[in-house]
């Protein structure tokens, strides 16, 4: 028995890895996080279960459990039975499991019962906000760093030395998660480190049908938010590269750059 840590994407349903959909149509027991999750991918669940020696379960008939509205140790139970009864869990969980997922948590526990798990990485929010804005984050001579955070509203405190100040000190791209209700917050904090003018963009429900673009400034970013309703579900997004155009080309494909039949080999 193994539960998997399934990173579901942004919303569409088609955003998740070939890994990630293969489990959820594998698994006996699939947990997912409420509305986050698209029902699309939901409705495949358990689709490859046969019934045979192993597996008493039809085609078709994962238990589905909504954890929404379960706290830490509910949900813990849920898998402490499935490893009981000797079934794989699918943990389906919103975007990647790198940031802001609440797996370590989870994590920690299930290394303290001693039940084996594996993580299968998903597309993160801020990628796909990035492929709404038809944008790469990172351009030569503009900006090669992206910082992504967010700031303490209601949730954990943020570490005393991780403030949008800080991180706007070098100018990096800033991808703020779990903040668009605090839209002007964000902008006071922001422009007069990097100005009023600098370009800022917001993308809420990225790659879904109801997916909202916003680009403007620090300057009315703000405005254009409250215009729109935007209270959650978004990344705001704040750096020069967001606009960027006479930059040089990459050196990746420059004619001055020495190549090799085999680039891995030495010359």
């Amino acid at each position: 028995m193994t539960v998997y840590f399934i990173g579901a994407g942004p919303g569409a349903a088609d955003l998740i890895t070939v890994r990630g959909q293969r489990l959820v149509r594998s698994s006996p027991v699939v947990l997912y996080a409420g509305a986050l999750v698209p029902q699309e991918l939901l409705d495949e669940a358990g689709a490859d279960l046969a019934r045979n020696d192993g597996c008493r379960q039809e085609a078709g008939a994962a238990r589905l459990v909504d954890t929404a509205d379960l706290n830490l140790d509910q949900i813990l139970q849920v898998i402490a039975q499935a490893h009981a009864d000797g079934l794989d869990v699918a943990r389906l969980q919103s975007g990647d499991l790198s940031i802001y997922s609440a797996c370590a948590e989870q994590m920690r526990r299930l290394d303290a019962l001693g039940i084996p798990y594996e993580l299968v990485p998903g597309v993160p929010a801020f990628a796909a906000a990035a492929a709404s804005l038809r944008r790469e984050l990172t351009v030569p001579t503009v900006g090669q760093s992206v910082v992504l955070t967010r700031i303490s509203r209601r949730a954990t405190p943020m570490p005393a030395n991780e403030t949008l100040e800080a991180f706007a000190a070098s100018g990096a791209l800033q991808v703020i998660h779990l903040a668009t209700q605090a839209i002007d917050e964000v902008t006071e904090r922001l422009a007069p480190l990097y100005g009023p003018d600098c370009p800022a963009a917001v993308v809420a429900y990225a790659s879904q049908p109801r997916e909202v673009i916003l680009r403007g400034t620090l300057a009315d970013i703000a405005a254009a938010v409250h215009e729109a309703g935007l209270v959650r579900s978004a990344v705001i997004l704040v750096g020069r590269v967001l606009a960027a155009q006479a930059f040089p080309d990459s050196h990746l494909y420059s004619p001055e750059r020495e190549r090799h039949a085999c680039e891995s080999c030495s010359p």
